[in-house]
């Protein structure tokens, strides 16, 4: 069960909490340190009360005479200036709670990404902080508006704040992982070695394999699996900096197929679309011309030269698809998977030959 964390603020005082008792222990009153710091007694009593700040010059004059150094009253007006500025925002995020039940945050705190608190100003702030923004509307702009592009079949519920929640920890993840600076021939390189890895049927040995080669190229994979409900993304591309790609992989059908045609539908954004541009991937993505370009990219990538003609040759028997995939090098599901969205097989036929992924097996992976 997630600890639910309380609203357990370190309260500061005012400054002028800490005049008053040494006040107190010298006798002096508040016109006895106004005559001995020169300020007028007005201004004294404004900065023990909290109404007047504590400058630089204040603080250098209070060392002088009351002690400690200057640094010392300075951190306590600053702690206590962020103090009341915390109170103030703590009560204006509560209002923007309502935001919280666009965010799926039992998973975000299994994620480890959040904790959870009682009081809803308080977890309006932690899950800011976790999507490193400053504001509701600043969320809005940084995720809602791009996922507002995302196109994808009116049959897939999908809700905006789950799809965020989802790429937000992809990116965490990515951040982590040590990349090369991004280079354009490596990555091609690095492609060509990975397919060869759908030949491999355990996860726990690919993926760390495909991790490295891709982050020697500067593009850190990740995977973040199942995804929250209502975030139904296979895989996503971005790239978080000039030099850094992410491709993140949700193994959300954990069968060979599915996951290897994502892959290098990912990679293929990375080469051939925007930088500034999000590309987020169901199996029931909307057809538009980057998507189209990384679909053909995927299928030239894993079977080149392999048209409708030889697909249907190599449909009447198992024996005829592990042939025709050992001879491109590849998986038999992966050829099986390509013959059923081109609708030469149907969506039941020939399934034995994928390979399907155990989920304590992809959940470890994440």
């Amino acid at each position: 069960m997630a600890r639910v964390h309380a609203f357990a603020p370190e309260w500061v005082s005012p400054p002028g909490e800490t005049i008053s008792d040494l006040l107190t222990e010298r006798g002096w009153t508040q016109s006895d340190l106004a005559e001995r710091t020169g300020f007028t007694r007005k201004h004294v009593n404004e900065v023990v009360q909290g109404k007047a700040s504590v400058t630089s010059d204040t603080a250098l004059r209070f060392e002088a005479v009351l002690g400690s150094t200057a640094g010392f009253w300075l951190r306590r007006e600053a702690n206590y200036r962020e103090a009341l500025e915390r109170s103030r925002t703590r009560d204006e995020d509560r209002t923007a709670a309502g935001w919280l039940r666009e965010l799926p945050i039992p998973y975000l705190v299994k994620q480890g990404v959040i904790r959870r608190f009682r009081h809803r100003g308080d977890q309006v702030r932690e899950c800011l902080r976790c999507f490193g923004v400053a504001s509701v509307p600043a969320w809005r702009a940084t995720y809602e508006g791009p996922l507002a592009d995302f196109r994808a079949s009116p049959k897939v519920p999908k809700r905006a704040g789950a799809i965020a929640a989802w790429i937000r920890c992809a990116e965490i993840k990515a951040a982590k992982i040590e990349c090369a600076p991004f280079d354009r021939k490596r990555f091609r390189a690095a492609l060509s070695k990975v397919r060869h890895l759908t030949l491999q049927a355990n996860p726990m040995e690919f993926v760390p394999r495909m991790r490295a080669l891709f982050a020697a190229s500067g593009v850190a994979c990740v995977v973040v699996a199942p995804p929250p409900p209502g975030c139904p993304v296979s895989g996503a591309a971005r790239w978080l900096s000039p030099d850094k790609a992410m491709i993140a992989l949700s193994f959300r059908h954990r069968a060979d197929d599915h996951l290897w045609f994502t892959v290098f539908h990912e990679a293929a954004h990375v080469l051939l679309h925007g930088k500034r541009l999000w590309h987020i991937d169901t199996d029931s993505t909307a057809s538009s011309q980057s998507e189209d370009e990384a679909n053909r990219f995927a299928r030239e990538l894993l079977m080149p030269g392999i048209g409708a003609d030889e697909l249907r040759e190599a449909s009447g028997s198992p024996t005829a698809i592990r042939r025709l995939a050992s001879k491109l090098g590849i998986a038999p599901g992966i050829i099986v998977g390509r013959m059923q969205r081109e609708e030469v097989l149907g969506w039941n036929h020939m399934n034995t030959l994928k390979i399907r992924y155990d989920a304590a097996v992809v959940s470890a992976l994440a």
